[in-house]
Parts: C-alpha cells; sequence; structure tokens
C-alpha cells in the first residue's frame, strides 16, 4: 500500500510533456512509429485464435465387402463367422469348467458343501433365464409383431 500513496500520476504526466517538448524535431515521427508499431502488433494479436480449428469428421466405408459378392458367397460368409463364435464359445466354457472343477476340489478341500452351493447357482441362473424369456415373450404380440416403443 506504501507503494500506491507514492504514485502521482499528475506528476508522471508533466514529466512526459517535458521530456517530449525537449526530444526536438524528430518527436511526431518517432511518435508516430511507436504508435503504428503498437497498433501492429494489438491489430495481429486480434487476428489470432487461441481455439483449436475443429477438425472436419472422418468418413470410414465398409471396404470388406466387395459390391459384386453373391448371395451364396453372403451365407458362406455368416456360416463360417458362426462356427467362429462356436467355436470361442466352447473354449470359454472348457475354461470356465476348468476353472469350477479346480475351485470345486479347493472346497471340498476346505470342507465347503460346494455341491448344495452349486445347486444353489444352477437354480439362480434357470431363474433368471426363465424370466429372460418370459419377458421377451411378453414383448411380443400375439400376431408375431414387436411394438415399437415399448
Amino acid at each position: 500500500m506504501n507503494f500506491l500513496r507514492n504514485v502521482n500520476p499528475v506528476g508522471a504526466i508533466a514529466d512526459f510533456r517535458m521530456v517530449f517538448k525537449e526530444a526536438g524535431s524528430n518527436r511526431w515521427r518517432f511518435a508516430a512509429l511507436a504508435l503504428l508499431c503498437t497498433v501492429g502488433v494489438f491489430s495481429i494479436m486480434k487476428g489470432e485464435s487461441w481455439k483449436k480449428a475443429r477438425p472436419l469428421p472422418e468418413i470410414t466405408y465398409i471396404t470388406s465387402w466387395p459390391e459384386h459378392r453373391t448371395d451364396a458367397e453372403t451365407k458362406q460368409f455368416i456360416a463360417e463367422n458362426q462356427r467362429r463364435k462356436d467355436a470361442q464359445e466352447e473354449r470359454l466354457r472348457e475354461y470356465d469348467k476348468v476353472g469350477q472343477d479346480m475351485w470345486m476340489s479347493l472346497g471340498r478341500a476346505t470342507g465347503v458343501n460346494v455341491d448344495k452351493i452349486k445347486a444353489e447357482a444352477d437354480a439362480d441362473k434357470a431363474k433368471a433365464v426363465a424370466e429372460a424369456k418370459s419377458k421377451a415373450e411378453a414383448m411380443i404380440q400375439p400376431d408375431g409383431r414387436v411394438p415399437i416403443g415399448r
């Protein structure tokens, strides 16, 4: 706060006027040059933007299917894809079975009734499947159409 008490704009303006009068005959040229430089810098700054330009969207076309593909080729592709999915599901089932057997043997070794736990889990799974099936069947109208917005 002490610094602001010592600031006197009236004295600063008087000092500027005195130096400006003593500068000689070129003072207007230097003042014009300083003003021109200042206006130039600020006009360049005004034209600049700190925002990043929005990138144009990239369009990716499906190129994996040739245009002249026949229906037989499409059916063959679908059948092969389904075979791969079935094989993957079978591998996952085998993996889950091995893991389940391992945990069941560990449970038996520690004295846990794993058969009871497995029966309860199977019952819960069957109940969830039945609920999902009944919900899906309830959504289908008697004529086989599925209502929109339901």
